[in-house]
């Protein structure tokens, strides 16, 4: 019985948990035809005033979640470098823990470029895992799944 009310609170905890990560982070996702068959990914996430969203590329010392971005397979699709990051990044030691945080405040685009492999339509997906914190406090990671048409 306590087994029940445990796994219950523990799935409102983390519905809760989610649903505040994602309204702190608001994501855009588009592909822009650059030449031929190559595509520039834009992730672009917009993070509300007096919050931050970590950077891809943290220090070996760091606590902090970086952001991750998984793209799924497609036969169709090759990725072409690197996913690069743009945006303000504050770089800082934090004061409580003496660690490097290297993190996006308002607004940072993450560019993927691609090449398609012949002339089809399909669509690249995967995911974003991230962390946001304020001054005072980190919410728990969250995570969200993009799908973006390439024509």
């Amino acid at each position: 019985m306590y087994k029940r009310y445990f796994f219950f609170f523990f799935l409102l905890f983390a519905t809760v948990a989610y649903s505040q990560s994602d309204t702190k982070v608001k994501w855009k996702y588009e592909a822009v035809k650059k030449t031929g068959w190559q595509y520039e990914i834009l992730l672009t996430a917009t993070i509300e005033k007096g919050w931050h969203l970590y950077s891809q590329k943290q220090s070996a010392d760091a606590i902090a979640l970086p952001t991750t971005i998984r793209i799924g397979n497609n036969p169709f699709i090759q990725l072409k470098g690197s996913i690069k990051e743009s945006g303000k990044l504050f770089d800082q030691i934090d004061a409580a823990t003496r660690t490097r945080a290297r993190y996006y405040a308002d607004q940072v685009v993450f560019t993927q470029l691609v090449e398609l492999k012949k002339p089809v339509k399909t669509a690249l997906t995967g995911e974003v895992e991230f962390m946001v914190c304020d001054d005072k406090q980190c919410l728990p990671p969250a995570m969200v799944n993009f799908s973006i048409k390439l024509p």
